[in-house]
């Protein structure tokens, strides 16, 4: 264990997620963190439900992690500020929201596994964040384990350059350390890290010695590797490297940290985190390689009047600070903030520049988790939770009265499954209405609609698993008994052939002011049916005014909430405002709106339109024997079959199978696919958009 030597100044402060597909060890290698740096006094283990972040009951009983925790502790002078993510597909907007706030990540990937489906979606919501990360290839013990195919998937499906830092002392139960690549020393561990026997609160350190004789021709091949790899990406190590012929480890070290923070390669290092081997060389990588705030850009910001500024990243500055999580607990309503610039105290008044109401703030807490620690200020760079903020959602930007500044929210995905809900007890009712707006206020990927044929309160997510849980969760905390429809998938419709010069006129006369609009708008399908909506122009001699035309898009949007085949959102269209006319009197922002919604919705009408279904990449691993079961019933739900590969494990052969599925057709596959298997089937499965859905109608199952 290594103590906090002093105040913490931004250089100090890292603000750490952990990425990985479920099952890869996120959970645990947080947990290994918490122990090594003596923030927690024993290991905690998914397997006996007692770790620190997956602390809900549904996570502990589920034996995966469902929300985001955030946890703070110290490492060699330097404060961490790590936040465990879920690698269930089915809780992505729980990645993406923690992804905005934070600094960088650590990938954890399986060594025998290596790249899985959800590693290569958060990775990519990574990239688009523009997060550095490095990687930790976990599970060096396990039989079937081999660092190079790891770092061969690392390279050929998420398209980085890998800088291996690390070489394995010994392979599967007799992996006991790594050789250091960068110092050329041995790390090697005698505890195998899977009990507390003893009252000892320290995590057992690493032993360091020279490099084996055995490894030492391999590591320094691989060293020479490194820097060869190193000097073709970083100018100041490839002069260096021409002078000398060697890279010092200084030099090593300080472009593995520039190539990190600019995204050009990514470190890659190896150990057991439930075994409790490597996790302080990872804790240095963290320090060593991924930035501080003070070394990524300002965050940038508008004001009211659509001008943007940026702050950095100074206690002094004015406050701006991003609101990215909101949850309820028995002491009190709490809000989890990064603060970018500026810094607040218990009682400060804040501004909400989401709501546009001012707020103050009542306690300021450090987070582990579910148990917290007062705090009497925060500062830019921190990540914390306050209690006493009302109108705050995710999302929502607390700054300065006197500065305001609107930073951009996270993004939310748009949910993809459907399920009525509905009090088993009519004098429930209104209860049940308060929980799910606490739900939603707590998740926004989750939506809450009334059924306008049915009468029916209708929750829709991004998946089964994800409305379980959100139903399981009104269930435990407020007692409440719910009665829950059949999954019902979330359709889309789109153009296929459009219209051109279609007219609409609105003309309204009815004793008070008038209102008139006159449209002309072409209607044409985008290259892919699920790219969203595009409005443009093409008005000449100012016929139809600049103000008028961006009432006309507002309208034009407003109409893609029901499409004309079944009142289905539409999608996958570009709308061309080409001509109109006006009235001196009465033209309005709101008769171009209207006009703009209704012809657009009569537009859509003469278009030839088709109906589109949620459609999943799912990798499906199973043993080689009922491969041919496995194909034929995903043949038989409609899948096709992009891909196949086969990999032994010890003494077993298994395949893995990629396929895409419409949704609709994944309902109960989990089940099915244990029983075909005799529980030794696994799948994964992650989004990939929409196409277009068969010409019949939909299953009852899968109908809107």
């Amino acid at each position: 264990m290594r103590n906090l030597r002093h105040a913490n100044p931004l250089a100090a402060v890292r603000n750490l997620g952990i990425l990985a597909h479920v099952d890869a060890g996120k959970t645990t290698v947080t947990e290994r963190i918490l122990y090594a740096t003596g923030t927690t006094h024993k290991r905690g283990e998914v397997h006996d439900g007692t770790t620190v972040t997956d602390f809900d009951p549904q996570e502990r009983d589920r034996g995966i992690t469902i929300f985001a925790a955030a946890v703070s502790c110290a490492w060699d002078g330097h404060r961490i500020n790590l936040i465990d993510t879920p690698g269930h597909v089915d809780f992505a907007d729980e990645v993406e929201r923690s992804l905005r706030v934070l600094d960088g990540a650590v990938a954890v990937f399986d060594a025998v596994a290596g790249v899985e489906p959800q590693s290569e979606s958060v990775w990519r919501q990574a990239d688009r964040h523009g997060v550095p990360r490095i990687a930790f290839v976990n599970k060096m013990d396990r039989a079937g384990a081999q660092l190079d195919a790891a770092v061969a998937s690392i390279r050929e499906r998420l398209h980085p350059v890998p800088l291996v830092v690390q070489l394995p002392v010994g392979a599967e139960d007799a992996f006991t350390g790594v050789v250091d690549l960068v110092r050329l020393r041995a790390l090697t561990w005698t505890d195998d890290g899977t009990n507390d026997d003893t009252d000892d609160d320290t995590a057992a350190a690493a032993q360091e010695g020279p490099v084996p004789d055995d490894l030492r021709e391999e590591a320094n091949r691989r060293r020479r590797l490194l820097e060869e790899a190193v000097s073709e990406l970083h100018p100041a190590a490839l002069e260096e490297f021409c002078a000398a012929g060697s890279l010092g480890a200084g030099t090593l070290t300080a472009a593995l940290r520039d190539l990190t923070r600019s995204g050009e390669g990514v470190v890659v290092l190896c150990g057991s985190a439930y075994r409790n081997r490597g996790v302080e060389p990872l804790l240095d990588a963290v320090l060593a390689y991924l930035p501080s705030p003070l070394d990524v850009p300002p965050v940038r910001g508008t004001h009211d009047d659509g001008g943007e500024q940026e702050r950095a990243a100074d206690p002094e500055a004015p406050l701006a600070a991003l609101a990215f999580k909101v949850n309820a607990t028995a002491t009190g309503r709490l809000t989890y903030l990064r603060l970018y610039s500026g810094t607040i105290e218990k009682g400060d008044t804040v501004w909400d520049a989401t709501a546009r109401r001012t707020e103050r703030i009542g306690r300021i807490l450090r987070v582990r988790a579910d148990r917290h620690a007062p705090l009497d200020r925060a500062v830019a760079g921190d990540i914390v939770a306050v209690v006493g903020l009302k109108s705050a959602r995710a999302g929502s930007t607390l700054c300065a009265p006197s500065a305001p500044l609107v930073l951009e929210p996270p993004g939310v995905a748009e949910p993809v499954v459907s399920v009525a809900v509905e009090a088993r007890r009519g004098t429930d009712t209104g209860r049940l209405a308060s929980a799910l707006a606490r739900l939603v206020e707590e998740d926004p990927s989750l939506v809450v609609r009334t059924d306008r044929e049915t009468g029916q309160t209708v929750l829709s997510g991004m998946g089964e698993l994800h409305l379980e849980v959100a139903v399981e969760k009104i269930r435990r905390d407020q007692g409440l008994a719910v009665n829950v429809g059949r999954p019902r998938v979330s359709y889309r419709e789109t153009v296929e052939r459009g219209v051109s010069g279609f007219v609409y006129r609105h003309v309204k006369q009815d004793g008070g002011a008038g209102q008139f609009a006159h449209v002309v708008l072409d209607v044409e399908p985008l290259d892919t049916p699920d790219s969203g909506f595009e409005f443009r122009s093409a008005v000449v001699g100012g016929r139809v005014p600049q103000e008028y035309v961006r009432a006309v898009e507002a309208g034009c949007r407003d109409a893609l909430a029901e499409g004309p085949l079944g009142g289905h959102p539409v999608t996958g269209l570009r709308v061309t405002l080409t001509d109109g006319a006006t009235h001196v009197k009465d033209s309005s922002d709101t008769a171009f709106r209207t006009a703009g919604r209704f012809g657009l919705r009569d537009a859509l009408r003469a278009c030839a339109t088709v109906l589109l279904e949620p459609v999943v990449e799912v990798t499906v691993t199973v043993p080689e024997d009922v491969v041919g079961g496995v194909l034929g019933d995903l043949a038989a739900r409609r899948g096709r079959v992009t891909g196949s590969d086969a990999r032994t494990g010890g003494t077993a052969v298994t395949a893995t199978v990629t396929a895409t599925v419409p949704l609709a057709e994944l309902f109960g596959y989990a089940t099915r696919l244990r029983s075909r298997t005799q529980g030794r089937g696994t799948f994964a499965a992650r989004p990939t958009g929409y196409a277009p859905a068969p010409a019949s109608e939909p299953s009852p199952a899968s109908a809107r």
